[in-house]
């Protein structure tokens, strides 16, 4: 039987295995991939900002600084569901 972490592990992999697939593919990927670095800290930030309006946050690590630059938004979503119900 798996167990939480492993479907966490597992669904890191997929998204960045997904982000690297959207990178490839653009026409210009160091573009691409500083905006998206760029949108995935900017939505930590936004998410830490209305947290306290809302109570939901998220801790400022360096594992979650570079899940939100390496995968972008999907991985600042991951992180807040698997906040939400681990």
């Amino acid at each position: 039987m798996l167990d939480w972490r492993s479907l966490t592990i597992c669904g890191i992999i997929l998204l960045l295995l997904f982000s690297i697939q959207l990178i490839v593919r653009a026409k210009n990927p160091l573009k691409k991939m500083f905006l998206s670095m760029l949108k995935g800290v900017a939505t930590l930030a936004l998410v830490n900002f209305i947290g306290g309006f809302t109570g939901v946050t998220l801790p400022l690590s360096l594992l979650s600084l570079a899940i939100a630059a390496v995968v972008g938004v999907p991985g600042v979503t991951a992180m807040l569901i698997f906040n939400t119900f681990l």
